[in-house]
């Protein structure tokens, strides 16, 4: 087993919307919880101490906007007195028909100046580069202003982040689920050992970046029929929702509401 050295992290605390609690990295042993590259990466960590006292939370839930996330979430969070924050947030945001981005990075940038001034680190990321995502793809404009905004925010205040954006093999839809806008557990195993370069730490798997080999051409009509599929399972329901004002996260709790401790042996794939 590979030694990596030990790291200055004892409390972890992710908030966010559902990138970061998870979806759709199913938990098979409880249904409807998800694991995530958030739970993957403290597993990491945990394994890294040197003492063995690590705890993590993950106060992140599906559909919040950035109200929640550098409101409650983030007031939550401060309590527990972590030494590591990641959050990403915002994401919701940037999927309204209208928004306004500088005001979003903003916000961001006074939560994470918040974060820093207790003398915890932060860990941020980009959005995945839509270019390849069909219909998803207007949205790459938007995108990757809010890249170049979280890099900046980075810059100025000292944090870390995980540049989805770069990673050329999240542009393989079989890294995502079927709903086109959540990761599968490959792409979260990816992110995870991603957060870890973000952190300056070793990765686990020195290959995490490789893509996958090519896929079978797939007909036209199979892709007009899994696109009609998709909107009538996934888009429409979304699109219902906005309309009503409902979160498909609407009253759902923190899938890990206080520190606890946690390790490889708390993912359902241990």
């Amino acid at each position: 087993m590979t030694e990596h050295p030990a790291h200055p992290w004892r409390r972890y605390v992710a908030i966010g919307d559902s990138f970061s609690e998870g979806m759709s990295d199913l938990d098979p042993h409880d249904e409807g919880r998800f694991v995530g590259w958030a739970d993957r990466l403290a597993a990491e960590l945990s394994t890294r101490t040197g003492d063995g006292d690590f705890r993590y939370a993950n106060l992140a839930v599906r559909g919040r906007k950035l109200d929640d996330v550098v409101g409650p979430q983030l007031q939550d969070a401060l309590a527990m007195e972590p030494d590591l924050v990641s959050m990403v947030g915002g994401g919701n945001d940037i999927l309204r028909p209208r928004v306004d981005l500088d005001e979003v990075a903003d916000r961001l940038e006074q939560a994470v100046a918040r974060i820093r001034a207790t003398g915890a680190d932060v860990l941020m990321a980009t959005p995945a580069d839509p270019a390849d995502a069909g219909l998803l793809s207007t949205l790459r404009a938007r995108h990757g202003v809010h890249t170049a905004n979280i890099f900046t925010i980075a810059q100025r205040q000292g944090a870390h982040v995980i540049n989805l954006w770069g990673i050329r093999s999240l542009r393989d839809w079989r890294m995502w689920a079927t709903d086109r806008i959540h990761l599968s557990t490959e792409g979260h195993r990816r992110v995870a050992q991603a957060a870890l370069v973000a952190l300056r730490q070793p990765v686990s798997d020195a290959h995490w970046n490789q893509p996958l080999p090519p896929a079978p051409a797939v007909p036209r009509r199979e892709q007009l029929a899994g696109t009609a599929q998709w909107t009538r399972t996934h888009a429409a329901p979304w699109v219902r929702r906005r309309l009503t004002g409902r979160s498909s996260g609407d009253g759902r709790p923190a899938k890990i509401g206080q520190l606890t401790p946690f390790g490889p042996a708390d993912l359902p794939d241990a």
